[in-house]
């Protein structure tokens, strides 16, 4: 029979050896891994993996991604863009009429976007879709149609967890890239080094990665990458485009725009600068430099597979360590489309959702400038918080007689109920009306507060309080905030 001795150096030997991974998650780790990678957390998704290892956890969800959306497209889907030189030629009232169809298909795309958040079986894929939407940023108040950006959303989730290679050469096509970024018009007498520069920077390579003359030579092999003035769909140029050598970082070459794209991938900065940006967004604000270059080896060598780094990064102990957990802040989307999903919370129409994760500083389809929106901290601030509070208690307070005057009294206070916020507000306020939560069809596990927050609640919960209090209250707890 094995001594305590024996016992306690075989157990020592087992965990060297990657013993512990064998272990199950349990409740709080499936929670985590759950609130880290869907928008909410569901009793139903918890108990799923808490029996499961960490691998086969984070297999399991790598496993149910997508490519395509659940939901069919929204109804404007599949009529031609209009092309921008009519744009210039429509006369005022037309040139209205088309700003507010397209402003109309905007408000379809980004309720039909929520709808599938909260709809998809795989909210990962719609997770790393929303990552590369702010990755690559474009805003559809300069790209003016509500098609091109509906087209961009199906590459983002096409390869969301795909291949990054082929997903930054897809992108550098894209027309509503191409628009955002004025490189439609970029030729060779006037190459556009912006677009070069955003590519290196804030696509590939990050800050100082770069020279001055890296930017002039890239922006002379994109010359020519453009968009047929009737369809616009993205077309090559070959009389724009400069055919000439080229010297970026070190190599001399007749370049094109693939060849810099392909320079750039090859250059470690560019495996380490993704991974650290997908640490700050799953691990903590705060990368680990010796894991990052570990992982983005691992990135490297599977030729850009973002699957297989997502793997790496959510095994990895770094990601499971309690100094890591309730240590990011969930965004806008996160908050409102998570609370919706947990509480079962399913509308006729998500439009206010929509408007209220605006309100609260993450529009989709509209980052605040190209390098998409900041995150972390900058999610919070005295406007933001009061907002977060007072949307979550709007929520959970039902229909309200005092509320619904609301807006009619708002209406009575002249031009200021005139700005769009003001009547974003009250669009917002009337259709959170419809956002019913009913505690008994809820659900709900024992323990609520175990799995509504990532950690303990701030403010004590009192004893006996129950149902609708119970939620209240702990969706207006700070804890309520993190992830």
């Amino acid at each position: 029979m094995a001594t305590a001795a024996a016992r306690s150096s075989l157990f020592l030997f087992l965990a060297s050896m990657g013993w512990a991974f064998a272990q199950p998650i349990g409740y709080d780790g499936a929670r985590h891994l759950v609130s880290r990678t869907a928008f909410g957390v569901t009793e139903a998704e918890v108990r799923a993996l808490e029996n499961l290892t960490r691998h086969e956890a984070v297999d399991r969800i790598l496993a149910g991604t997508r490519r395509e959306a659940t939901l069919a497209a929204p109804a404007f889907v599949g009529e031609a863009p209009v092309p921008y030189y009519k744009l210039r030629s429509m006369g005022e009232d037309e040139r209205r009429a088309y700003q507010r169809r397209n402003f109309e298909h905007g408000l379809e795309l980004r309720e039909w976007w929520l709808r599938e958040m909260l709809m998809t079986p795989s909210p990962l894929t719609e997770r790393m879709t929303l990552f590369w939407h702010g990755h690559f940023a474009t805003s559809q108040q300069k790209v003016r149609s509500g098609e091109l950006m509906y087209r961009q959303n199906v590459l983002l989730r096409r390869e969301a967890v795909g291949n990054f290679s082929a997903l930054l050469h897809q992108i550098a096509r894209d027309p509503a890239m191409l628009v955002y970024l004025d490189n439609a018009g970029s030729r060779r007498k006037a190459p556009n080094e912006n677009f070069a520069r955003e590519v290196m920077e804030l696509f590939t390579l990050g800050e100082g990665q770069y020279s001055e003359r890296d930017i002039k030579e890239v922006a002379r092999a994109f010359t020519g990458w453009s968009l047929d003035r009737d369809t616009l769909e993205f077309t090559h140029r070959r009389g724009w485009h400069d055919g000439g050598e080229k010297s970026v970082f070190g190599k001399t070459g007749r370049f094109d725009g693939d060849a810099v794209l392909d320079l750039m991938l090859a250059r470690p900065q560019a495996a380490e600068f993704i991974t650290a940006k997908l640490w700050r967004e799953f691990v903590s604000p705060t990368p680990d430099v010796a894991e990052v270059r570990r992982l983005a080896a691992v990135f490297r060598e599977s030729r850009y597979d973002i699957k297989a780094l997502l793997r790496a990064l959510l095994v990895a102990d770094a990601f499971w360590s309690p100094g890591h957990r309730a240590n990011l802040i969930r965004s806008p989307v996160e908050l409102v489309v998570g609370t919706l999903k947990t509480f079962d919370i399913l509308p006729y129409s998500l439009r206010p959702a929509v408007l209220a994760a605006a309100l609260l500083g993450q529009n989709p389809m509209s980052p605040p400038n190209v390098k998409g929106w900041p995150g972390g901290d900058a999610w919070i601030n005295s406007a933001t918080l009061l907002g977060r509070k007072q949307f979550l208690e709007r929520l959970f307070r039902g229909a309200d007689p005092v509320a619904a005057g609301a807006p009619a009294a708002m209406a009575e206070q002249g031009q200021e109920a005139a700005s769009p916020e003001r009547r974003f507000r009250r669009m917002m306020e009337r259709g959170l009306q419809t956002f019913a939560f009913d505690w008994e069809r809820w659900s709900r596990p024992a323990d609520v507060g175990r799995l509504v927050l990532a950690t303990s609640p701030i403010n004590p919960v009192a004893a006996g309080t129950e149902g609708v209090a119970l939620v209240s209250h702990l969706t207006s707890d700070p804890a309520y905030q993190l992830k």
